[in-house]
Formats: C-alpha cells, sequence, structure tokens
C-alpha cells in the first residue's frame, strides 16, 4: 500500500513538472487499466439514491474491489452526512488547483473513499482548455487508485444531472413503487434515450413492500421503455422496505455495516453480486474510465 501511495505521489509530481519538459507525455502518468464507472442517479428525490451508493460501495469492497464514490450531488452533497465524516477537503479544492487528487480522498469505512463534491459543476465551466486538461490529469489518477468508481449525483431531471449520467459508463437508476417515482424515472430514461440509445441503464427498486411489487415495477419499467423507447433496460434487483435502513440515517452509519444481517443489507448484498457478475460478463464493453468520464463531462457542461 505504501508503494503504491509513493508511485502515485510520484505521478502527480510528474504532472506538476510537466511545463518544464519541451513534449510532456501524458502516456507517462496515465493508467494501463480504467476504473469502471458507475453513475447512481435517480428522477426525484427522496428515493434513497445517495443511501444506496454508500452501501453498494460497501458491498462491493467486501467483494474485493477497490472503490472511490464521487459525491456529485452538488449544493446538497450527503455522503458525508450519512457516514458521519467531515471530509477536510473537497473536489473544489482539486478544481481551484489547491490540492491534488491524494489529498482530497476522504477515508471511509471497510476501505472505501470518497470526494465530496462542494460546487464542482460551477467552478467547472469557468475553467480554461489547459485547466480543464489538468484537473482531467489529476482525477486521471484514480484509475489506478479504483476498481469501480461511483458517481452520486443529483436527483431530478437538471442538465447538470443529465450531464453526469451520459458522461457515464454505465447508469444505475434507483427508483420506488411510488406512481410519481415510477414515472420521473420514465421521463429520466426517455431524457437518455433521446441523447444516447446505447447507454446501459440498470434499475434498482428501493423500498417495496413485497418482493411482488418489486419484480411488478422492474418488469414494467422494462417493458415500456423497450415498447415506446426501444431502450433496453436491465433489473438489477430491488431492496425491501426496512426499518432498519432509517435507524441506521439517525445513527449516520451505512445500514449494511450496523445492520449486516438485516433484509435489506442481503438486499444490497444481492444488486452488487449482480453488478459484479455482469461486469464481468461485459469486459469486451467499452470502459473510458475516469478519464474518458471527465472529457464526457467537460464536454456536455462546456457547450
Amino acid at each position: 500500500m505504501t508503494d503504491q501511495a509513493e508511485n502515485l505521489r510520484q505521478a502527480i509530481n510528474n504532472l506538476k513538472n510537466r511545463q518544464l519538459v519541451n513534449k510532456p507525455s501524458i502516456s507517462s502518468v496515465a493508467p494501463k487499466r480504467t476504473a469502471r464507472v458507475i453513475t447512481v442517479t435517480s428522477g426525484k428525490g427522496g428515493v434513497g439514491k445517495t443511501n444506496i451508493s454508500i452501501n453498494l460501495a460497501l458491498s462491493f469492497s467486501e467483494l474485493g474491489s477497490r472503490v472511490v464514490i464521487l459525491d456529485a450531488d452538488f449544493g446538497l452533497a450527503n455522503i458525508d452526512v450519512l457516514l458521519g465524516i467531515v471530509p477536510q477537503f473537497t473536489l473544489l479544492d482539486v478544481l481551484t488547483d489547491k490540492k491534488n487528487i491524494l489529498e482530497v480522498l476522504t477515508e471511509g469505512p471497510h476501505n472505501i473513499k470518497f470526494i465530496s463534491g462542494g460546487s464542482g459543476v460551477e467552478e467547472l465551466v469557468k475553467l480554461d482548455s489547459q485547466q480543464v486538461s489538468k484537473f482531467v490529469e489529476n482525477m486521471a489518477l484514480l484509475d489506478k487508485l479504483a476498481d469501480i468508481v461511483i458517481v452520486d449525483t443529483g436527483a431530478g431531471l437538471s442538465e447538470n444531472v443529465m450531464s453526469f449520467i451520459l458522461a457515464a459508463d454505465e447508469v444505475l437508476l434507483v427508483t420506488t413503487p411510488e406512481p410519481t417515482s415510477i414515472t420521473d424515472a420514465y421521463a429520466l430514461i426517455k431524457m437518455v434515450s433521446n441523447r444516447d440509445m446505447s447507454k446501459k441503464i440498470s434499475v434498482v427498486v428501493n423500498k417495496a413492500e413485497s418482493s411482488n411489487e418489486a419484480n411488478d415495477v422492474l418488469r414494467n419499467l422494462v417493458m415500456v421503455a423497450d415498447k415506446f423507447l426501444g431502450v433496453r433496460l436491465e433489473p438489477a434487483g430491488y431492496i425491501m422496505n426496512d426499518s432498519v435502513v432509517t435507524r441506521a440515517v439517525k445513527q449516520q452509519q451505512p445500514f449494511s455495516l450496523v445492520y449486516p444481517k438485516s433484509l435489506a443489507a442481503r438486499n444490497i448484498r444481492e444488486i452488487s453480486e449482480k453488478l459484479i457478475k455482469d461486469g464481468k460478463e461485459n469486459q469486451v464493453r467499452q470502459n473510458n474510465g475516469i478519464r474518458g468520464f471527465l472529457n464526457r463531462l467537460v464536454g456536455f457542461i462546456k457547450v
């Protein structure tokens, strides 16, 4: 672990000194492997998206993956609140070139790490091309540090949220059985399909009262998306309405840690196992990593 940290620090020093070289070589710091970027989103707020992001990260970690969460719910970032951890720095410190990526990574439970967003999008728009390039190169070091990067977006159908969705390799859409949540989820799927028909979208139903209810929601969403939008959704699973989730939120602890034998914890493990399995089966699918994600994101935001 010490050797890895030293290698990453050396890579950052190479970035800082690249202006001293006549022909800077990006390949000298570019990772040979790329992280899997999963954007977790929802059509409306209050569906438990952030809670799922955290517990999914923990479950991925238990399965042997190195995981980083990027809290991209700018303005309402609450990964730190749900974990009961106050980060010293945020993504804004990287954007303004005050800190490097290693310095803004906050340690979470069970080896997961997270980056608090701050007011990132607003600052990203203000950067010139050279500053953007430096930011992307710095952040691209996550491809060496993580196997999976979970991007927890804001809720709703705003252009900023859509930018994060469209930039990701794959999307995990969270809904509940409530009619308004389902309607908003479908609206989000429609917006994505209008701009990228090839986007991989998996769906999770949260707060289900029964497995039958959850499976009905999944089946209906898959059917209408296919029939009316020509989009193939992938059911990723469901999480039952479990009282331990609310209790864990009040304790500022992930429910899968404090109540590992609960129904909700079992459900989240099943979802993570399915996503890991799907990822292995689809390894031939192009994975552009955090570098590709950020380059696309900048393209969408700065148009």
